[in-house]
């Protein structure tokens, strides 16, 4: 199966923006147990500004674009030293990808996008996306790693795609201002009061929220690939969503002609 995996900050940092160590290590080791089993994985992840913020010893996320710029881009780094030390560990190679929107929209450039991400998949690699936070400006960026990887499920045509995140998935309302929210276990095709349950943007230090998630469902769905919200900080889920079995994970997305359960 090819699976694409998206990783939110709230998943990787700590509310510091330093890296949560025990948390990204396992998702590390399910990532690699995953492509041990013949799996083609795709790990889109945010973090870098997040991590840049923590590096830099700032006390909150830059507003100004020249800082944010400056902090994925000490970020970045440290976001690849992390993945690259931690999957060596399994015998994985990683490669990173910068993108932006030009790289979907622009004809050629998402022909050399797809050539180059089909290429590595071959040689066993494990590609490493995120948006080119240090270049991107309203113009060309794709704005948030949510869409990002709907756009890049629905380029290699993955088979599934799954957004871990800080909550266990849509919820009737926002789970952390309202105690009576319910969780929606699954969603058959993308009606227009869905969109009406979500939300603002997620963390202090992400840049997403339900809603995007929910446009990255739209993408997925009309491009019959399935998608899962997941809680990050239950990396072994990953397991019950990949091999399709009821009942281990929450917040179901899928197109409407597919049932797992």
């Amino acid at each position: 199966m090819r699976i694409v995996i998206k990783v939110g900050t709230s998943t990787l940092a700590h509310a510091t923006g330093r890296l949560n160590i025990r948390r990204t290590t396992e998702l590390c080791q399910v990532i690699s147990d995953l492509k041990n089993a013949g799996h083609e994985i795709i790990l889109v992840s945010s973090g870098a500004i997040g991590m840049g913020v923590g590096k830099l010893g700032l006390k909150e996320k830059p507003t100004d674009i020249p800082t944010k710029q400056a902090a994925a881009a000490i970020g970045q780094c440290e976001l690849m030293y992390t993945y690259d030390r931690l999957f060596t560990q399994y015998n994985h190679t990683v490669a990173q990808i910068l993108l932006t929107g030009s790289d979907f929209s622009a004809e050629d450039r998402h022909e050399n996008f797809n050539n180059t991400l089909s290429r590595l998949l071959q040689l066993g690699v494990l590609p490493i996306i995120n948006e080119n936070d240090t270049i991107a400006t309203e113009e060309i960026k794709v704005g948030d790693n949510d869409t990002l990887s709907a756009l890049v499920a629905a380029s290699v045509k993955a088979q599934l795609l799954v957004i871990l995140s800080d909550v266990d998935g849509l919820y009737s309302a926002d789970p952390h201002k309202n105690t009576d929210a319910t969780l929606v276990e699954r969603v058959h095709g993308m009606p227009e009061e869905v969109f009406a349950m979500a939300g603002g943007k997620g963390s202090a230090l992400g840049t997403g929220g339900m809603r995007t998630k929910l446009n990255a469902a739209k993408i997925c769905v009309e491009n019959g690939c399935d998608m899962v919200i997941a809680n990050g900080e239950k990396t072994e889920r990953l397991y019950d969503i990949v091999g399709g079995v009821g009942g281990g994970y929450h917040g179901f997305l899928q197109s409407l002609d597919r049932f797992w359960i």
